[in-house]
């Protein structure tokens, strides 16, 4: 599966990234490849721990806005 993250850079200078798809599925790194694979695993515990917890998925909708 593909989920979207996005990508903010901290005052501190290390890049955030949050999946909005996974409430509370945040991470970080030195550099954007690092915060990647560091929101990766976050991302694949967190899918892991709602099958664990029968969680429900969290539904995506496309809003377009003028």
């Amino acid at each position: 599966m593909k989920y979207l993250v996005t990508l903010t850079q901290g005052e501190d200078g290390w890049i955030v990234a949050e999946c909005p798809a996974l409430p509370g599925c945040v991470s970080q790194g030195r550099t954007r490849e690092e915060a990647l694979a560091n929101i990766r695993e976050a991302i694949e515990l967190a899918l892991e721990t709602r099958r664990e917890r029968s969680i429900p998925q969290v539904e995506l909708a496309e809003v377009e806005v003028n």
